[in-house]
């Protein structure tokens, strides 16, 4: 018998940056205090997004660094961006993740600034939103609050998503969506989210978890958290990403969907919602992606991809046709043979 999984400790900052200004604010006086608590280093900085005098030898050392370091500061950017096919806006709420997932287009994005920042002008970013819910009324708007960083696994620290789920629990024409790799949920079973936030976990096939997503919470984790979730009475999703092609990826998928049915109580399965992705990359991401995790047997093959252009101009990488209409085609069935009531909202 294998020896149970170690749990997953929740994340504890090894250094700490404020912008001033920041500690005007209630929720940056609260985290000034939890760090000192914590008995963390502070430092103070002149803006979030500059970052400049992390120590470290080398790039990886800086980069290793930079993924345990949390800056606090204020969104000034208030002008919310597109999040197609998940929702309609992507809500601010934090940016950087202290997960290591090899493949995560965080690589990226976040370019040479992937230490963890977190907002305290919320009210501002909520203010905001509700402009945008006005302004599509009457349709409803629905905001994704996991774009840029894993939400969960900061609450302990910023307390934000749950001022979001109460916010949108009050808004008629507003819907909230985020997705996690963490089980660290009790701050949020008690809110008062009206049913309009939907909850999603990120789960995967066991060769994936276990060689591509160091940092996060294991499966059984994420899947116990899920039933806590769902009988609390929040809507529960699973997205499957990225999908990933390798020696056995039948057996594991299947294995995964299996795992889920036996899980969840069945009174938990009655609005569920999959999403899912096929990996891809870009060559910028393989560059970045090979700096930083030399060893990680990711493949990242061109010659056995398929280019496919984005919607900003840039190209990635996805599987073949008929790769990824097999993989499509097995997990839709896998989905409706063991959850048949489930909406499967995507497969990209």
């Amino acid at each position: 018998m294998a020896p149970p999984a170690r749990e997953t400790k929740i994340f504890v900052p090894e250094l700490v940056y404020f912008e001033p200004d920041a500690l005007d604010y209630p929720k940056g006086q609260r985290i000034h205090d939890w760090a000192e608590q914590q008995g963390l280093p502070i430092r103070i900085t002149s803006s979030h997004n500059r970052i400049t005098n992390l120590p470290g030898e080398t790039d990886l050392e800086k980069y290793k660094i930079a993924k345990r370091t949390l800056v606090v500061g204020i969104r000034k950017t208030l002008k919310f961006d597109q999040s197609k096919p998940s929702a309609e806006y992507a809500i601010p709420i934090a940016t950087g993740c202290m997960g290591h997932c090899h493949y995560c287009y965080l690589q990226t994005t976040l370019g040479a600034k992937p230490y963890v920042r977190v907002y305290v002008n919320t009210n501002d970013i909520l203010s905001q939103a509700k402009q945008y819910i006005e302004e599509r009324a009457p349709e409803i708007t629905r905001f994704e609050a996991a774009c840029t960083s894993d939400p969960v696994g900061l609450e302990h620290i910023s307390g934000s998503l749950k001022e979001y789920i109460e916010f949108m629990g009050k808004e008629p024409l507003g819907r909230l969506r985020f997705v996690t790799k963490y089980h660290h949920v009790e701050p949020l079973l008690d809110a008062n989210h009206n049913g309009h936030t939907r909850f999603r976990f990120s789960v995967n096939a066991d060769y994936v978890i276990r060689n591509f997503e160091p940092g996060t919470s294991n499966f059984h984790e994420r899947i116990t958290a899920a039933g806590k979730v769902a009988h609390a009475g929040y809507p529960l999703g699973f997205i499957i990403a990225p999908i990933i092609w390798h020696d056995g990826w039948e057996e594991g998928y299947s294995d995964l969907i299996a795992k889920l049915k036996q899980a969840l109580p069945r009174e938990t399965t009655s609005d569920l919602t999959f999403e899912l992705i096929q990996h891809r990359f870009t060559k910028t991401a393989k560059n970045v992606i090979q700096q930083r995790y030399p060893k990680s047997k990711l493949e990242m093959d061109e010659e056995n991809r398929k280019y496919k252009w984005g919607r900003w101009g840039q190209g990635k990488y996805v599987y073949p046709d008929d790769q990824a209409n097999a993989l499509k085609q097995f997990l839709y069935q896998q989905i409706h043979d063991h959850f048949p009531e489930a909406a499967i909202e995507y497969f990209t």
